[in-house]
């Protein structure tokens, strides 16, 4: 079984030693994915548009991958404001309300200030479940 590594060509990903995803088998395994806009490497400043930078850049990354945003069965929210998550919620219905991964909600510290919310996600290929 081949492993493939996605990059988004992030600094960070050389830097700390990590891929934005990586495939194995059916499995596609997304890294915590955080606000930037990797094309001009800013973080916007609402948690809005951080939220939406976030779920773009998985969602590139699993096509790369050769999955699709349906195929998620995980997923994982990090938050540094609890304050956040009556915002944050309808921002990933939108994106996650069909689909309905097992999902779990941490408020906590991220590793910079700017940085307001994290996501990562675990995807199967549709079909190859049980």
């Amino acid at each position: 079984m081949t492993r493939r590594l996605i990059s988004t060509g992030s600094p960070f990903e050389k830097i700390a030693g990590y891929s934005r995803a990586v495939v194995q088998g059916d499995w596609c395994f997304v890294s915590g994915t955080t606000g930037y806009d990797y094309a001009t490497m800013t973080m916007p400043e609402t948690i809005e548009a951080q939220t939406r930078n976030c779920l773009a850049t998985i969602a590139a990354a699993l096509a790369e991958a050769g999955f699709d945003l349906a195929d998620v069965v995980r997923a994982h929210y990090y938050v540094t404001d609890r304050a956040f998550v009556p915002t944050v919620f309808p921002i990933l219905g939108e994106v996650f309300g069909a689909i309905r991964p097992a999902a779990t909600m941490v408020v906590c510290q991220l590793n910079e200030p700017e940085m307001k919310i994290e996501i990562e996600v675990t995807a199967l290929r549709r079909g190859t479940a049980g």
